[in-house]
């Protein structure tokens, strides 16, 4: 199948990046949000892509704009799903949430219509049905600051047609991205399976003050040659995830350690301490510490 034309639903963080990137490597691009006012804060996420995207790849303020042209957005999910080659939905992790958002845009959808989730934590299968297509639906993922950390991982369900696997993952080549082709459904795909222990290790020692974050990313960072540590990606993420991040582990029997970071990450919220989406986290924005020659220095 060859695709062209693509409806993004959620106006998030990642949403507004795969529908930016689908846009500058010229797809037709529709982003739908539930109303106006997100729709706007969607265009905001879009707009200060740009810098990112001079910086990181080079391009000119005319390739961005280039982008741009390719890009609509609409409150309207029936009309824009119409026409749609393909759909990755990008809205919040709430299972009840997508089934219905699934319900829905399968009676307006074309019957050609591939269907993909950008879920981080929920498999496939758990959907498929809902969809009215198994057969057309599968999960790609992708990691935050999606330009330059281009992987898309595809995972399909035991349902999923094969034909309609290697669409996606022409797709996912064609859009500038190295598709990560999962065999089998795992939670967490292969990126979130090794990085979520990281990020929740470095968490319960903050949490249980034996060192505090900017001690854990040195250590991290001096010992692997690793860019960053568990906190500077924490920011990268952005905390309004980091909240959601599954926190079970073994040497937590009663919760008190997972407890503990949930608390500690709310105050982060409530004092509007988002990460890079808001230049504060565990660092400051645009120029963070962990970048500062003399971070990692005695």
């Amino acid at each position: 199948m060859n695709i062209q034309n693509v409806t993004v639903a959620g106006g998030g963080v990642l949403g507004s990046q795969i529908a930016y990137q689908a846009a500058f490597k010229a797809f037709n691009v529709t982003l739908y949000d539930i109303n106006q006012q997100a729709l706007t804060a969607a265009k905001n996420r879009i707009t200060a892509l740009r810098g990112g995207y001079k910086q990181d790849l080079n391009v000119t303020d005319s390739d961005f704009d280039n982008g741009l042209a390719h890009l609509n957005y609409t409150d309207d999910i029936d009309s824009t799903v119409s026409h749609a080659d393909l759909v990755i939905e990008a809205i919040p992790e709430n299972a009840a949430m997508k089934t219905t958002f699934y319900n829905q845009i399968g009676n307006s959808a074309p019957d050609t219509a591939i269907f993909a989730s950008n879920s981080s934590t929920m498999l496939p299968s758990q959907f498929a049905e809902a969809t009215g297509r198994p057969e057309r639906f599968l999960n790609m993922h992708f990691a935050n600051h999606i330009w330059v950390n281009n992987t898309a991982e595809i995972m399909g369900s035991p349902k999923t047609n094969s034909a309609v696997y290697q669409d996606v993952v022409t797709f996912a080549k064609n859009m500038g991205m190295v598709p990560i082709q999962l065999k089998k459904e795992q939670p967490g795909y292969v990126l979130n399976s090794m990085l979520t222990p990281l990020m929740v290790a470095g968490m319960s020692l903050w949490a249980t003050d034996v060192a505090d974050p900017h001690t854990i990313d040195k250590t991290w960072m001096i010992a692997t040659g690793a860019p960053m540590g568990p906190f500077a990606i924490l920011d990268m993420i952005g905390t309004r995830t980091a909240i959601t991040v599954p926190l079970a582990q073994a040497g937590d029997p009663d919760g008190k350690i997972a407890a503990a970071i949930k608390a500690k990450l709310q105050q982060r919220l409530d004092d509007g301490k988002l990460g890079i989406e808001s230049g504060e986290g565990f660092y400051h924005y645009p120029n963070p510490e962990f970048q500062d020659p003399d971070f990692l220095k005695a």
